[in-house]
């Protein structure tokens, strides 16, 4: 279970652990949606906002205004607005030239509304803590924005993945996303992953 230290010291929960997915925190991207610290901007289809507990030094989610709980209610009428979003993606990553970023959706949302991951691959942040937070970014788990958008113009529709799909992919080994290193825990893979952050300073 992922937490982090309020401002007091108590714990708080941390919704973005995949396999959480029922109680009133799995709303919060609906107050999110609506509180100005964390608006980023928005237009007429969309939100951008910044992740509550970002798992990089920049990540952000788009959100649809429409009331689109997941991937599965996903439809070939939705496309125009995925593709929006993708373009939104892609520019707020193009203000940051000297940054990669990954642009996709949770296979399985832990969170009550649809939204794009827009995230640096630094994966620089102390809220990034367990394994099921890395593996949800770095493996099948976290499927392309373009390969989303892909899918539903030709299937009409996103296959969402098997409960045994998902767990096998969140008990994925620690790989480095960047170079063959095997972490054999989130500390040890923390500190590798300063070597790649020293590459891009």
């Amino acid at each position: 279970m992922g937490t982090k230290r309020s401002h007091d010291g108590s714990n708080v929960s941390d919704p973005e652990t995949p396999e959480k997915k029922s109680g009133h925190w799995a709303f919060g991207l609906l107050t999110s949606m609506k509180d100005p610290k964390s608006l980023v901007e928005e237009d007429t289809k969309i939100v951008v906002i910044k992740d509550k507990y970002p798992k990089a030094e920049l990540h952000y989610l788009i959100l649809p205004k429409d009331d689109i709980s997941s991937l599965k209610q996903l439809r070939k009428c939705h496309l125009e607005l995925l593709k929006h979003m993708d373009q939104v993606a892609e520019r707020i990553a193009s203000k940051h030239p000297k940054r990669k970023f990954r642009l996709g959706y949770h296979a399985v949302a832990s969170m009550s509304r649809l939204h794009l991951h827009v995230i640096s691959d630094d994966f620089n942040s102390s809220c990034l803590k367990t394994k099921k937070h890395w593996n949800s970014f770095t493996t099948e788990f976290f499927i392309q924005s373009k390969k989303v958008i892909a899918d539903l113009q030709e299937f009409g529709k996103i296959s969402p993945l098997s409960k045994d799909e998902s767990k096998k992919l969140m008990d994925s080994p620690l790989c480095c996303h960047k170079c063959s290193f095997l972490a054999t825990n989130m500390p040890k893979l923390k500190t590798h992953l300063l070597t790649h952050l020293k590459e891009v300073d």
